[in-house]
């Protein structure tokens, strides 16, 4: 990192409430949205950076407000638990004028303290970390059963609504600015066959019969860290689209990330299944803790992976506009993968409805 880009973010630091000196930054290259940096110091905490990608976060001040609340509640939890609320949730630190945000020309920046000691991974290189961070994941779930979810903002408006997200599909399609429409007419035709089925969780939220409750909406392996020395989940990170949803929809993204047999961009699609130990693996973890709406949960997972499926090749059509690229046709790869994988989640639907009633009791 350039010398003079890291004393304009040491400068951003120190407008915080930090312990200790700024000694050294690291750019951290995880996650499509947010610019992230860790901090180190020579005081007792090292510390997370980022500047909020506000083309995506419409209104830092009420992401705040949320992570704030979400953060606040689990903390009380914690401590009544005898935990470690530093090392359990996430913790903002406060800016040295009163509030969490610090702004300026360059935008809108915060600060956590840096989980130290763990790791945050990108795949179940060990299916014990996969089971752990289903406990970690259910344990968000149980931990927030009682936050009054319709207190939170939306922070981005209808993002697990799966039939919005699908007219916004047909719409890219339609004004395909990219001109790219016409080489992924199967893709496209692959989504719209579903049309019938995106409604299937929404409808039922409406109605009652699916609660509504505080979710992450995220939920990939890699925001959770995880113990260096016991493989245990630590902390549930990347609170940025916590909000009103579906315990379905926590569950279903992590089995989309988690239990795929490749990497989210893989070319060759030989590569791409769901693998049915790993889908076991956090399905038991998570029931461990959390136990509603279960008998839908292989849905919940079809369905993230249909919706992040249309996102990807969405974005593809309109330009690559939301998603950070780190080649081209990056998001072309990434829909074709999560494509893929949902015909053979489709395919081993009864399997995992099977392992899912072994593990209801």
């Amino acid at each position: 990192m350039e010398l003079e880009i890291k004393n304009e973010l040491t400068r951003i630091v120190n407008a915080f409430k930090i312990d200790g000196n700024v000694t050294d930054i690291e750019k951290i290259n995880i996650g499509h949205i947010n610019n992230t940096y860790r901090i180190f110091t020579d005081g007792e905490d090292d510390y997370v950076l980022q500047r909020i990608n506000t083309n995506i976060f419409k209104d830092p001040h009420k992401l705040t407000e949320n992570i704030l609340g979400v953060t606040s509640f689990l903390g009380k939890k914690i401590t009544e638990n005898g935990g470690n609320v530093k090392r359990e949730t996430l913790t903002l630190i406060e800016t040295k004028t009163g509030g969490h945000l610090y702004s300026e020309e360059s935008g809108f920046y915060r600060l956590y303290i840096f989980i130290t000691d763990s790791t945050s991974y990108n795949s179940a290189i060990r299916p014990i970390l996969f089971h752990n961070a289903a406990v970690a994941f259910g344990k968000f779930q149980k931990l927030l059963s009682d936050f009054p979810a319709e207190k939170l903002h939306e922070t981005i408006k209808n993002f697990h609504n799966t039939p919005s997200r699908f007219n916004d599909f047909l719409t890219s399609v339609e004004k395909n600015l990219s001109g790219r429409a016409d080489s992924v007419k199967t893709e496209i035709e692959f989504i719209k066959q579903r049309k019938d089925f995106y409604s299937l969780i929404t409808d039922k939220i409406s109605c009652g019969i699916i609660p509504l409750r505080v979710t992450h909406n995220d939920t990939k392996l890699n925001n959770i860290m995880i113990d260096n020395t016991t493989d245990e989940g630590v902390c549930v990170i990347d609170l940025d689209t916590v909000m009103p949803g579906s315990l379905l929809y926590d569950f279903g993204d992590s089995i989309r990330f988690g239990a795929s047999s490749a990497k989210e961009d893989e070319k060759n699609l030989d590569k791409v299944y769901m693998d049915l130990s790993l889908f076991e693996e956090f399905t038991k973890g998570f029931l461990s803790q959390a136990k509603e709406s279960i008998q839908k949960l292989p849905i919940g997972a079809i369905m993230m992976t249909l919706e992040c499926g249309m996102r990807f090749l969405a974005d593809y059509i309109d330009g690559d506009k939301y998603f950070a690229l780190h080649y081209e046709g990056q998001n072309l790869d990434r829909a074709r993968t999560q494509l893929k994988l949902v015909t053979d989640m489709e395919k081993k639907l009864p399997e995992m409805n099977k392992i899912v009633e072994k593990y209801n009791k």
